[in-house]
Formats: structure tokens, sequence, C-alpha cells
């Protein structure tokens, strides 16, 4: 940013004050959409130093995944709360960015999550796309790629019908609304790659045990998992 920017951005700011999309506390110079204090106090999964972690056992006899890990434990009235909210309903689409970034800077430390042939996150239905303007697992993508530096692909894995949102629904509702829902174009360019499939929030895990067993149709592919958030 030139020093032009800066003044005129710190001039702004005494009329118009950027505030953390978590906490709504103002702000420093050098902090962007969330603060350092919110960060830093993350409820933290850590999930990503430990194979056998309660994620992966969510999908043990269900799907074979490699590993799987969330940043952080999702608690409904937290003010985490509001940060998810923003992201999917509000058009905050960098928050996911941000997150992301953040995320793929200490995950890529790990050895399980160390290197991907592509990321890939879970596609919304093209009507509900372009009704929210945006898909916040892409953009989550995009910002663990700004680590990553592999392919981040959108167009590999679709989703053939629009399916009603999975609040409020079981285990076995939220199965009978996804899973059939999700398809690949092609068994070829995923053969052999190792893959980390990405969404918002895991809940029962049945969004991603569907997008799983349809990359997993192609000889070869090894699928991981990494969220934003994991329903505590």
């Amino acid at each position: 940013m030139t020093k032009f920017l800066r003044i005129l951005n710190d001039f702004l700011s005494l009329f118009f004050p950027y505030t953390c999309n978590s906490c709504n506390e103002r702000l420093l110079n050098n902090e962007h959409l969330i603060c350092t204090d919110c960060l830093y106090n993350l409820p933290k999964t850590n999930y990503h130093l430990e194979n056998d972690n309660p994620i992966s056992q969510i999908f043990w006899g269900r799907v074979e995944i490699e590993n799987a890990t969330s940043l952080f434990f999702f608690n409904k009235g937290s003010r985490y709360q509001e940060l998810i909210h923003k992201l999917k309903y509000n058009g905050k689409k960098e928050i996911g960015l941000e997150l992301g970034k953040y995320f793929a800077s200490f995950l890529i430390e790990s050895e399980s999550f160390r290197i991907f042939d592509y990321i890939i996150p879970v596609p919304l239905h093209p009507k509900k796309e372009k009704k929210r303007g945006y898909n916040q697992s892409y953009w989550f993508a995009l910002g663990l790629n700004q680590i990553y530096k592999t392919k981040v692909d959108v167009d590999i894995l679709y989703r053939t019908i629009e399916t009603s949102t999975q609040t409020n629904k079981s285990r076995f509702e939220r199965w009978e609304n996804v899973g059939e829902v999700f398809k690949i174009r092609d068994n070829i360019t995923l053969r052999d790659k190792k893959i980390l499939l990405v969404d918002d929030v895991l809940t029962t895990g049945a969004t991603i045990e569907a997008c799983a067993k349809a990359l997993l149709e192609t000889e070869g592919a090894r699928v991981s998992v990494a969220t934003i958030a994991v329903a505590n």
C-alpha cells in the first residue's frame, strides 16, 4: 500500500472504523477482517496433529478418508458463530480467504497434510451459488491455496440437484438429502491424485461423505478433509 493510500485509509477509518467480524471491536492497522485476539483465542481442534482424531472417526466404516481435521470447534452462541454466519449469509466471503490462509500456515507443517495435488471445495448447486453470489467453501480453498500453491478445482465435482438446507436435520435425514447428489465429470484427471476436500462447517459428515464417495470413484484417488469448523 502506498503512503497516500495508507493516509487515506487511516482518515476514512476515523469515520468508518473497521471492526472485527467476530467480536466487533475496532481493528488495528495491521489487522484484517478478524482481530489478533479472536484468532489467538479460536477454540482450535489441533486435530491435524492426530491421525485417528474424532473427526476422522466420524467417517470410519462410511467412506475411506485418509485424514480429517477442522480449524476450530463451533459452538452456538459464541463470538465465532457470528463469523461463520457472516461468511455464509452476509456476503463476507473474504472471511473464508482469511481463515484458509491462517489455517494453512500451520496445517502444511503436519506430515499428514503437507502435500496435495488438488484442493476441491464442496460445491453448491448453481442456483444456490447464483442466489448467494459465491461459494464460501471455494473462498476457504483459495485461502488455503495461498500457502499450498497447488490446484483449486471447482469443475470436476458437481452437485446434480438443488437440495434443501441441512440445518436441523438428523444424520439419516442429512444423508438422505445429499446421498446421491454429487458426481464427477471425468475419471481421469484425479487418477492417483491426492485431494484435499474442503467445506465450511462439519456436523454429521453426510455432505463430506457423499462428496468423497464420488471422488473415490476415480482409480487411485486419495481424499483428506479440512473444514473451517466442526460442530461441538
